[in-house]
Formats: C-alpha cells, sequence, structure tokens
C-alpha cells in the first residue's frame, strides 16, 4: 500500500503538536514521559521533531494522558480555526430568502 504525501497542512499541524508535547515535557525526561505513555522514547523523539507528523490517535491519547493535557486542548491548538468551505451549505438561519 503507497501512502499519499501528506499535505502541508498536515506537516504543519504535526510541527504544532510536536512543539506542544516538547512544552509540556518541561523539564522531564523523554524516556519518562514515553514509558508513562507505554510508547518508546524514540516514538515520542520523532513525534517531537515533526518527523513523525500523523502519529495514531491512541498514541497522541496516551501521551495527553502522561502530559496531564486534555484531547480538546490539542486539538483547539494543533489545529487552526477553518472558515467555510466555499461551496459549502449555509448555516442555519442563513439562508438567502427568496420571493
Amino acid at each position: 500500500m503507497v501512502r499519499n504525501p501528506l499535505t502541508p497542512e498536515e506537516r504543519l499541524r504535526g510541527e504544532r503538536l510536536g512543539e506542544l508535547l516538547r512544552e509540556a515535557r518541561g523539564g522531564r525526561s523523554m524516556v519518562a514521559v514515553a514509558a508513562s505513555a507505554g510508547i518508546s522514547a524514540e516514538t515520542l523523539r520523532k513525534i517531537e521533531t515533526g518527523r513523525a507528523p500523523t502519529p495514531a490517535f491512541f498514541t497522541v491519547a496516551a501521551l495527553a494522558a502522561a502530559l496531564g493535557l486534555s484531547m480538546d486542548e490539542l486539538l483547539t491548538r494543533c489545529v487552526p480555526v477553518a472558515g467555510p468551505v466555499p461551496g459549502s451549505l449555509p448555516e442555519p438561519g442563513e439562508l438567502p430568502l427568496t420571493a
């Protein structure tokens, strides 16, 4: 199975995630945090440096728990708020009035 190349947005999200995890780890060792999350230190290093920009959901959840972060916080800090998608349906109450 061939994996599609990552988009620039996916790479940026991975970099943001790595920065956030590194910041949350603070002075704790990479080995200690990785062990607490049940992953290898090498995996954590790859995520923190952006070399693994799309880690598995359960890996991120385990790291969030080990670092005392909520998944909501990770989401809001890693994914920019998007505007309306061109061609998308209007929100309720925003429908144009027609005669």
